[in-house]
């Protein structure tokens, strides 16, 4: 398979320049890699620019309500474990109105990947502050900066326990496929946060601003992904140094392992032609 395999007719309508491009490709080189039909994988997104995403990718998809991508993915890989499930998503879109989702399905621990288009503004809706956005950024509804701490999503990955914790940069499209792949085939809940530059909106944290900071940690042989110790002082860097790659990653048992759903059929092959939910609709009615 190739990445033209997943070529979608659909007109692409973001920005020219968006990092939402990079992130496209690497998806798609990604899949292609991964060998899985577009009949197996099932892209979920909520609103924004990054949700935008799984409608120029010949895959199935399903759009969701702002901030409310990860329950219907959750749901569709516990309905059919056989699918290759993947949230794409924006800051703002889950870590602003998602919040809740992503804290509580990292302790679920379900199989499925989220990849997070992380611009620090809201570039649908013309540039406020996001909850990643740095102190101080001045917007159009932010006119005398922000005043918030940002919110820095990796440390919270790490801290919640969560399984597969890693970032990439939308302009090293080789190494962010790379990373979607390890995020796939990790067994459990995988974040992949990407730097992703607005270029419309956040004139600050630009291509050259993240090229002159990022560096790979896949280079450093001597760091260890499993201390999980390590991995919060790392996720923590930001600044003049921003680390790339697997942050964290430890196996751990998934909610599919603890409910038992892996030893039983997946509800998709279940016939239900002859069950009667009569009794049920009764309660609606």
């Amino acid at each position: 398979m190739d990445s033209n395999d997943f070529k979608s007719n659909d007109e692409i309508t973001w920005c020219p320049g968006c990092g939402d491009f990079g992130i496209l490709n690497s998806l798609k080189k990604a899949l292609a890699a991964l060998g899985r039909p577009p009949k197996d994988i099932l892209l979920v997104s909520g609103i924004g620019q990054a949700a935008k995403l799984p409608h120029y990718i010949k895959a199935n998809c399903f759009n969701g309500l702002h901030g409310r991508a990860i329950p219907p993915a959750v749901a569709a890989k516990i309905a059919n474990r056989d699918l290759t499930v993947i949230v794409t998503t924006g800051d703002g879109d889950c870590y602003g109105e998602g919040g809740n989702h992503i804290m509580h399905n990292i302790r679920r621990n379900v199989d499925i990947t989220v990849i997070v288009h992380n611009n620090q503004v809201y570039g649908l809706t013309k540039g406020q502050a996001s909850p990643t956005t740095d102190l101080g950024f001045l917007t159009k509804v932010q006119v005398h900066g922000v005043v918030m701490e940002p919110l820095h999503p990796l440390e919270m990955a790490i801290a919640l326990g969560c399984g597969f914790v890693a970032r990439g940069y939308s302009a090293d499209s080789e190494h962010l496929s790379w990373l979607i792949q390890e995020g796939v085939k990790h067994r459990g809940f995988a974040l992949i946060d990407v730097l992703q530059p607005c270029v419309t909106y956040n004139k600050k944290n630009t291509y050259e601003w993240y090229t002159k900071r990022v560096y790979k940690l896949n280079d450093d042989a001597s760091y260890d992904p499993g201390d999980k110790y390590a991995a919060y002082r790392k996720a923590a860097e930001w600044g003049d140094k921003i680390p790339l790659g697997i942050i964290y990653r430890a196996e751990k048992e998934t909610y599919e392992d603890r409910r038992g759903i892996n030893k039983i059929p997946p509800l998709i092959e279940e016939d239900i032609k002859d069950i009667d939910i009569s009794a049920a609709l009764k309660e609606f009615i």
